[in-house]
């Protein structure tokens, strides 16, 4: 169960404290973080549900979101940071949320760029960044969407990718509230390192760290720039490299699948 008191205490030294928003059930928690931007609501808001009856992942894929199994929370961002830095921000929630499911769970989780959540072979969550930008300066407005499943015992034949759940993957139950703190405390982190050009340079080699499948990787690429090939690393913008037959290619958006 939610204690909202107990969340805000916890939360009293970050930018999110007096701005948890939850509902019981929603649609989608980044369709409100999304609608709250359109309201002006503030930097650090936080929308996080039960459950979602429209939870959706990258390319509009749905999100199984049913009641009180996972972790289901989009977050209001308004970073001071160039437009062309935006595209970093995907990996840095990855990098958050590993190391709250790390220090939570006490399980290693495997960045698959751009914005799954692996453990071993089997996909625990998923980040979802969509933005509001204007013409000039600054993003307008970021929501940074995060489903984590944690309770889940069980889940619905023929996915892309086999899925599991952080209680499985330990084998106890995990504290929603404990993880969705120390997700929050990870990505404040992790927001103020973006908005530093020298901290922000490193996250693609934080990633390359975190990841077994951005160097050296046979994989498959799907989305707007198909191919197929071996991973060769992240260029500075966190954009993927891949050896194809044709010569590198570098993708900017996508998804990647292991090529047997």
């Amino acid at each position: 169960m939610w204690n909202l008191d107990t969340l805000e205490a916890e939360l009293a030294d970050t930018i999110f404290a007096g701005k948890l928003h939850f509902a019981r059930v929603t649609g989608s928690t980044n369709n409100d973080a999304m609608a709250a931007a359109r309201r002006g609501e503030p930097h650090g808001s936080v929308y996080f549900a039960d459950e979602q009856t429209a939870g959706r992942g990258r390319g509009d894929h749905k999100w199984i979101s049913a009641a009180g199994e996972g972790l289901y929370v989009s977050v209001l961002l308004r970073p001071e940071i160039p437009v062309a830095r935006l595209a970093l921000l995907p990996l840095a929630a990855g990098l958050a949320a590993a190391e709250a499911i790390l220090a939570v769970a006490g399980l290693a989780v495997d960045l698959r760029w751009p914005n799954d959540l692996l453990i071993g072979e089997r996909k625990a969550g998923g980040i979802l960044v969509e933005a509001q930008t204007k013409s000039k300066g600054p993003p307008h407005a970021v929501v940074v969407g995060i489903g984590i499943n944690v309770h889940q015992r069980a889940f619905p034949p023929g996915l892309d990718t086999p899925a599991t759940s952080l209680d499985l993957e330990k084998g106890r139950p995990i504290a929603r509230p404990a993880l969705l703190a120390a997700l929050l405390k990870s990505l404040e982190r992790e927001a103020l390192e973006l908005a530093d050009p020298a901290a922000a340079a490193t996250i693609p080699v934080r990633v390359e760290r975190a990841s077994s499948w951005v160097r050296g990787r046979n994989v498959q690429v799907h989305g707007p720039q198909p191919c197929e090939g071996i991973t060769a690393g992240l260029d500075d913008r966190g954009f993927l490299r891949v050896n194809t037959a044709g010569g590198l290619v570098t993708v900017q958006s996508g998804g990647l699948r292991a090529k047997s």
